[in-house]
């Protein structure tokens, strides 16, 4: 076993796995539109590869729970099948999580999170849940660290969803989540209030994507490869590993 992966082990296993567990990684998703060339299950998906990868680098001091596999995906509703969650519902869920796993006597816990609309729920989870429950709580995005690559191969002003960021992870991590030969450029709106309140601006506020976007895509799809993916998830899970043996004060010689 290269993985502490809770959904695929036994009760005895587990129980083996805790002598040198140091926290749980909860990988959270969203069901939700990724245009007319990724499944909807793209973001839960990928939160679900990047914690086993995550879970694999830091062998034996974690363990990786059953992914979240729906978020506050509000601004995508209006597109068919998308499944939202409010904000109370996915901190109530995850709270329960970390009740359970707090009674097996992990008191660790990190939030790997593949979708943007859940950042300002999981800010609010973390500091609700380390109070009321006495644990541990910390959050990440699954590859926002990766800050070199991202500079390096992602071009478009406006990209983050469904564009050749998250196709490139998704060719890495998970091909059958991209339809390849329907990929597209976003279809943007030059008009409307969404880039007044686009991050960075002064002014922050709740809008549709489909404001934004026609086909619910923004960057481009099209210049997504498996190989960007592969140095994006890398550097991220580089970054994460790092990070975390720190923060947790684990035996980082053993991790690489």
């Amino acid at each position: 076993m290269n993985c502490y992966d809770l959904t695929k082990m036994t009760w005895k296993e587990v129980e083996e796995s805790l002598e040198t567990v140091e926290f749980a990684i909860i990988p959270v998703g969203a069901h939700e539109q990724h245009g007319p060339h990724m499944a909807e299950s793209c973001d839960a998906v990928l939160a679900e590869k990047m914690a086993i990868k995550l879970g694999e680098r830091m062998f034996p001091y974690t363990i990786v729970t059953p992914v979240v596999n729906m978020g506050v995906s509000e601004h995508h509703i209006h597109f068919p099948g998308t499944i939202a969650l409010q904000p109370a519902t996915l901190i109530a869920v995850l709270k329960d999580m970390v009740s359970s796993l707090k009674q097996h006597g992990i008191k660790k816990f990190l939030f790997l999170n593949s979708h943007g609309g859940n950042q300002s729920t999981l800010n609010l989870a973390a500091m609700t849940i380390t109070k009321e429950l006495d644990v541990e709580v910390y959050y990440a995005k699954t590859t926002a660290s990766a800050k070199e690559s991202i500079g390096k191969f992602v071009k478009s002003p406006l990209f983050g969803h469904s564009c050749e960021r998250e196709v490139s992870e998704a060719l890495y991590l998970a091909p059958e989540l991209v339809r390849t030969e329907l990929l597209e450029k976003g279809d943007i709106r030059e008009d409307g209030r969404w880039k007044r309140l686009r991050p960075g601006k002064a002014v922050q506020g709740f809008y549709f994507y489909e404001e934004m976007t026609q086909n619910g895509c923004i960057g481009d799809g099209r210049q997504g490869s498996r190989e960007i993916g592969k140095q994006i998830v890398e550097e991220a899970l580089k970054n994460l590993t790092e990070e975390l043996s720190e923060l947790l004060d684990l035996k980082a010689e053993l991790l690489y």
